[in-house]
């Protein structure tokens, strides 16, 4: 009975990998792209420190989604694991895979800080809302997490399986695992960024509840209001998508439970399933972005038809023309 339940579940995980990862990762990619052109496009989002967040997170939500959507989907989808084939592979998939998703974290949670100071009426914390700090925040955040990874490159290998004798692509310094599992998978990239960017989101609603009351300039308090809704909604989105994940994660770690056949079947497939879920987190921000704020809808379409599409379709003047003498 086991075995024909382990079977149905291992086909139910197969075809969700296929059938939802790879609509995911097209339309995913699409999004992050299409945010990076609106946020570089539009000046008012290229002098926005928020926004400058916000694309960071879409360039690295690209690649997040490249290094480890993609990669899932082969594995349990197709049953094609490159990792264990190439061990170049096998390295930079574990090297990028934990820095895109920690610059990803730190992004959004940035982000909703930023209008939480943008937005607040000490001056003192307005100060902090301003594109050279959030320069110097990114590029200070980024060697950091590269630095981080770097013993991914060193601890992953191609390794023998003592359970099924096959090549797999994996750490074998425990000490180092379990560092990876319950700080950087529960901690970093799971709880903590979730509790910052809930607590700080709901206090910028706050703030702007009373913008109204302050003396600032029409477009200065559109653009406010139009930030503060898409980062609140998507820090919502997130904590729906990253909790589940880090709860079962949490689940897979204990040795009672998963020393049960049929449990830890159970637990795996609904592992596989919050991994999918995961992904969400970066795939769907623009979405969001359009469900949540009429604004961007019209500046989407502004960036896309009017600045874009008009200026491939503008006649393009020829140089170094000669005048035929008559």
């Amino acid at each position: 009975m086991s075995t024909s339940l382990g079977e149905s579940l291992a086909f139910i995980a197969q075809q969700a990998c296929i059938y939802f990862g790879i609509p995911l990762l097209i339309v995913g990619t699409l999004g992050g792209l299409l945010n990076v052109i609106v946020f570089l496009s539009l000046q008012t989002f290229r002098e926005s420190s928020c926004a400058f967040y916000l694309t960071i997170m879409s360039i690295v939500n690209v690649g997040q989604l490249i290094t480890g959507l993609l990669v899932r989907i082969m594995i349990t989808g197709f049953g094609i694991d490159w990792t264990q084939t190439s061990l170049i592979i096998c390295k930079v998939r574990y090297f990028i895979f934990p820095i895109a998703a920690l610059i990803s974290f730190t992004s959004i949670t940035l982000a909703t800080m930023d209008q939480y100071f943008a937005t607040s009426f000490r001056r003192r914390w307005q100060e902090w809302s301003n594109i050279q700090v959030a320069h110097r925040l990114m590029a200070a955040f980024s060697i950091i997490w590269i630095l981080h990874g770097i013993p991914y490159l060193v601890f992953f290998n191609q390794n023998i399986s003592s359970a099924t004798g096959k090549v797999i692509c994996n750490s074998p310094n425990d000490i180092f695992a379990q560092y990876r599992f319950y700080f950087v998978t529960l901690v970093l990239t799971g709880f903590l960024p979730v509790v910052i960017t809930i607590l700080f989101g709901y206090l910028a609603y706050r703030n702007v509840q009373h913008l109204a009351h302050r003396t600032l300039p029409l477009v200065r308090r559109e653009l406010d209001k139009q930030l503060t809704v898409m980062v609140l909604v998507q820090d919502i989105v997130n904590a729906f998508t990253v909790v589940p994940y880090a709860i079962v994660t949490t689940l897979t770690l204990n040795t009672s439970l998963m020393s049960n056949p049929v449990i830890a079947t159970k637990i795996q497939f609904i592992a596989t399933l919050t991994v999918l879920l995961y992904y969400v987190n970066f795939g769907s921000p623009f979405f969001i972005y359009i469900c949540a704020s009429e604004r961007f809808r019209r500046q989407l379409i502004y960036v896309i038809f009017t600045i874009h599409f008009e200026r491939w379709r503008r006649p393009r003047i020829a140089v170094n023309q000669v005048t035929p003498e008559s």
